[in-house]
């Protein structure tokens, strides 16, 4: 029995220095596999901690795509307008030089005909002046024509009837030639008073 007791006490010496040192490797073992399932739950946490961040930055990327398609349309409408004015201002901009152009030529025709009427109104107005002094002239030559008119049927009147005689006879002929200068004085007067245009 002493031997089943050294056996025993051998086996148990060994045996509990063993199961120590499993119990040690156990918990040793457990210790690894709680950090390992603490970590295995922090690399989770962070996966979806990054796959939250990862979502999130999809749908601001397709946001920001759906704005950027906006703003590429937004663009395009305002390039358009902005084209659409600038042709628009062009031919504005165009008639405007076809109005202003046709309006010079409108002055001008207006202008050469105001100053076509101011040549011929300074021209009448020559021949006005020049007619009122024909008619100031006209009027004194006829005014010295009625006066000797009026001297030649004073003197007619003025006549007897013998220097009628005299005048007239041929034989004698005395007052004759007399009268003849006296008749040839009136013509020169008369002649004197012709208007000549």
């Amino acid at each position: 029995m002493r031997t089943f007791a050294n056996i025993a006490a051998i086996t148990l010496a060994i045996l509990v220095p063993a199961s120590a040192q499993a119990q040690s490797d156990a918990d040793r073992l457990r210790e690894a596999l709680r950090r390992a399932t603490l970590q295995v739950r922090q690399l989770e946490d962070q996966r979806a901690v990054l796959q939250a961040k990862q979502a999130e930055a999809e749908r601001e990327r397709d946001r920001l795509k759906k704005e950027t398609t906006a703003l590429k349309a937004q663009v395009k409408e305002v390039d358009q307008a902005y084209r659409q004015a600038v042709e628009d201002f062009n031919q504005r901009l165009g008639e405007r030089d076809e109005m202003l152009e046709r309006w010079k030529n409108a002055y001008s025709e207006a202008a050469g005909v105001a100053r076509a009427k101011d040549a011929e109104r300074a021209k009448f107005e020559r021949e006005a002046a020049a007619f009122k002094a024909s008619t100031k002239s006209c009027e004194a030559k006829n005014a010295a024509l009625a006066k000797t008119g009026s001297e030649i049927l004073e003197r007619y009147e003025a006549m007897n009837p013998l220097e009628a005689i005299a005048v007239h006879d041929p034989v004698f002929g005395l007052k004759r030639v007399e009268h003849q200068n006296t008749v040839q004085d009136y013509r020169d007067r008369i002649l004197d008073q012709k208007v000549t245009p």
